[in-house]
């Protein structure tokens, strides 16, 4: 999903800041309401835990240029159901950084925009799972259904911000068009492995209920909410 150097440029990478600075506060609401409820050591491992898992997603699972951007295996819906929405969002902005500061600094003038594209789908995931998952229902007891309603929300929100990006930097060109469907198809392949991977990290996960002990987890993985 990183959006190709020069696709926005000049003037208009000024939209990314704000658009970057309002996922940022939206992260900080969504850390302080965790702070609140589990306390920094908490916050911090999950946080350390997500930016670990997403730079290796970035840097370990396949990914390859398509169009105007990269596809890549973000698994952003499994982030969110094992360690919450404010440490997936921290991780995910902290995995973006080290990827760019270390192995991809071409990659550095984009961040913004690269942060806005993972972090909204994010926002989206949330409000669908509040929405979606009753009450009295564990995250690790989710069906393939909603784990397929969750990982469409956020391939599709990824794809929908790359087309954003791709149509506000080059302007609606066939060119552009052409590329922005090429991106979209390959990544909406990405659907039909990450529901799989929700449900067998779920899975995985219920033999390891000591894990909520040690604050590793979102509350709501092993526990109604």
């Amino acid at each position: 999903m990183h959006i190709e150097p020069g696709i926005v440029h000049g003037a208009k990478m000024v939209l990314s800041y704000a658009t970057a600075a309002g996922a940022g506060a939206w992260a900080l609401k969504q850390g302080w309401d965790t702070l609140k409820d589990k306390g920094l050591v908490s916050l911090a491992s999950r946080t350390a835990l997500a930016a670990v898992a997403v730079f290796s997603f970035f840097e370990l699972l396949p990914h390859y240029p398509v169009g105007v951007s990269e596809v890549h295996f973000i698994l952003g819906s499994t982030l969110f159901l094992l360690l919450g929405a404010a440490p997936a969002a921290f991780g995910l902005a902290l995995g973006l950084l080290l990827q760019g500061m270390f192995f991809a600094p071409f990659d550095l003038p984009q961040y913004f925009i690269n942060v806005t594209t993972v972090l909204v789908p994010l926002f989206a995931v949330k409000a669908l799972a509040d929405r979606l998952i009753p009450r009295d229902t564990a995250y690790v007891d989710i069906s393939y259904k909603d784990a397929l309603a969750l990982s469409t929300a956020y391939q599709g929100g990824v794809v929908l911000w790359v087309a954003f990006w791709a149509f506000y930097g080059q302007g609606f060109t066939a060119a552009t068009t052409a590329s922005v469907f090429t991106f979209g198809g390959a990544y909406m392949l990405v659907v039909l492995i990450e529901p799989i991977a929700d449900l067998a990290v779920l899975a995985a996960a219920k033999s390891l209920r000591g894990l909520e002990r040690a604050g590793l987890t979102t509350p709501r993985l092993f526990n109604a909410g």
